[in-house]
């Protein structure tokens, strides 16, 4: 007999994680829909994110399946955070697209009321454009004056920052922007980002944590919407600090998350 729950028959629910079961449920009390294969590759997505220890250390992952706002703007990590869509946005199986001129998400995540170091924040972003942008992700506030952002080009380089101030800190990417990054710090003085499986480290001494919430594909720039970002976003996490084998491991399982739907860079 066949039992429907969330699209799945009775030989899945076994083997179907309890979170992933209820990010099913979410996105379709919101009004969206997912396949069969988007299913199996986000309880795949989590399950292996438990495993690695990183599951514990995440606010919030987006992982942008089910081609619309419905379902994109839905947390797996759990029913906080969903996010909010402006208009301008399009929406596919391959991921989330702004037109660059007014649309983001804000993610309702407050780094300083929802992340309790501002000495161990990390933030990852599976990027499917290859083309230069402003501001991939970003919050700036004025109180402290601590700002999380970051750019990346197709020119060779990212730019980023996490918690600090003085000038951004500088990662080379290979002359394509068709990458997963992971913009993380573990202390009040250090701070990386890993391209892919390729770690930079850099000193920059943390200024405090952020007090407004974290936008997508443009800065929050101390409550205003700025520098606004086109490229094609296909995974979104805000979380604790990784160490460097969870960054690693946490680009392993969202490799393969994106290999399983086809829409690997």
């Amino acid at each position: 007999m066949i039992l429907a729950s969330h699209g799945l028959i009775a030989s899945q629910i076994a083997t179907t994680d309890v979170d992933a079961l209820a990010f099913f449920s979410r996105v379709s009390t919101a009004g969206g829909t997912l396949s069969d294969t988007e299913k199996a590759a986000v309880n795949t997505l989590v399950i292996q994110m438990k495993a690695d220890g990183i599951w514990s250390a995440m606010k919030a992952i987006y992982p942008m399946v089910g081609a619309s706002a419905a379902a994109c703007a839905q947390n797996l990590k759990s029913s906080s955070f969903t996010g909010t869509f402006t208009s301008g946005w399009t929406f596919a199986s391959t991921g989330i697209t702004g037109n660059g001129i007014s649309a983001y998400m804000d993610t309702n995540l407050t780094p300083s009321v929802s992340i309790a170091s501002a000495d161990s924040v990390s933030i990852s972003y599976y990027s499917r454009s290859n083309i230069s942008t402003v501001v991939d992700f970003g919050s700036r506030s004025s109180v402290p004056s601590s700002i999380i952002q970051a750019s990346t080009n197709d020119g060779g380089s990212t730019f980023f920052r996490v918690n600090h101030v003085s000038a951004q800190s500088q990662a080379n990417n290979g002359g394509s922007s068709l990458k997963n990054y992971i913009y993380n710090r573990t202390s009040s003085t250090t701070e990386s980002v890993f391209i892919n499986t390729t770690k930079t480290s850099i000193s920059k001494t943390s200024s405090g944590n952020v007090s407004l919430p974290i936008y997508l594909s443009c800065q929050n720039n101390q409550g205003t919407p700025a520098f606004f970002s086109n490229r094609q976003c296909a995974m979104f996490t805000i979380g604790d600090g990784l160490t460097d084998t969870q960054a690693s491991n946490l680009y392993t399982a969202v490799q393969a998350f994106q290999t399983t739907l086809s829409r690997q860079v």
